[in-house]
């Protein structure tokens, strides 16, 4: 229980270490605390005192010369793994949304609009520099589950796919990459798709993709063989979730089309293996409103909105993709 109490005060000590670049330091060469002091810019007493709790933490090593070095669980805090996530979470915006849990518990409500006056997207679309490290978090987040998803789905039969809410791209990118006969489509807000248009171009892919911006509550691109949207239901509760559907279905202009809904499930009965989904269940209720399902409310938000589900495909500890036709 005490651990439970105190662990606030781990994914604080990550992200600190994140802000001061302290796996990056260490991914070049282990480094001795004079060193990474010097590196770091901080205080060398207590920075030492940072340094031991990180072995504690197992994300740090120490060798007999008293240099410290990074060890596989902490390679994940690196810019190029999770530390943008880490970053994010360790962020004001986060932490006083998470304060005022109770405010949404009392009341049904989404903290961070108590907090924040606005909903999350909104505040994003007019602070450039929030959306960017938000924008970081959710490919750090989203970069092994695309992985997955391009490697596992097949996706031969296909010529055309279209993201519906694919923010930066990097689940799309994933996929066009895996599968060079495939065209695919970006949509989102305007304001998101404009910023992902260099990911494309950086990944030389600009000329395979159409870049459409719109709102998904008015229309989705039409014509596409896969519709795919990843942690995109779970942001919305259940009347705007079959709102967005019902468009998707009306985009979808021929009956072979298919909807992939990639979202962790939670198990009809929880139980120790969900603690990631209930906790990203109740972060949903703190910030854009949304809710974490298990595979039977699933199926019914499509039947609603005009998709039959067809079967779920795991693709990580934590995600599924569930396929669902278009119903007649």
């Amino acid at each position: 229980m005490w651990r439970l109490i105190v662990a606030f005060r781990l994914s604080k000590i990550i992200g600190l270490a994140v802000e001061l670049g302290i796996p990056e330091f260490l991914g070049r060469h282990p480094h001795t605390l004079a060193q990474l002091a010097a590196d770091t810019r901080t205080h060398e007493p207590s920075l030492l005192r940072l340094l031991r709790a990180m072995v504690a933490m197992e994300v740090l090593a120490e060798d007999e010369a008293g240099r410290f070095s990074l060890t596989p669980l902490g390679g994940e805090m690196r810019h190029d793994r999770l530390g943008p996530l880490a970053r994010f979470l360790d962020g004001t915006l986060e932490w006083e949304a998470w304060k005022h849990l109770d405010h949404s518990v009392r009341t049904g409500e989404r903290a961070f609009d108590h907090v924040y006056g606005m909903r999350n997207w909104q505040y994003y679309a007019g602070h450039p520099s929030d959306a960017a490290i938000f924008d970081a978090a959710m490919q750090a987040l989203t970069g092994p589950v695309a992985e997955a998803v391009a490697t596992t789905y097949d996706f031969s039969g296909v010529k055309r796919v279209a993201d519906v809410g694919g923010g930066d791209g990097t689940m799309l990118i994933a996929i066009l990459r895996h599968h060079p006969h495939l065209g695919g489509v970006l949509f989102d807000r305007p304001d998101v798709v404009d910023r992902a248009r260099d990911r494309f171009e950086d990944a030389g892919l600009v000329d395979r993709v159409e870049f459409a911006g719109g709102n998904f509550f008015e229309h989705v691109t039409e014509g596409a063989d896969v519709y795919l949207m990843k942690s995109i239901i779970h942001d919305w509760d259940d009347e705007e979730s079959v709102a967005i559907i019902k468009r998707v279905r009306e985009a979808a202009d021929h009956t072979s089309a298919r909807l992939l809904l990639v979202e962790r499930v939670l198990s009809e009965r929880i139980g120790p293996d969900d603690i990631d989904a209930v906790l990203s269940d109740l972060n949903m209720l703190v910030n854009p409103g949304g809710r974490e399902r298990t595979v039977s409310e699933y199926r019914g938000l499509l039947q609603r909105g005009g998709f039959q589900l067809e079967r779920t495909i795991r693709v990580s500890p934590e995600f599924f993709i569930l396929e669902s036709s278009a119903s007649l």
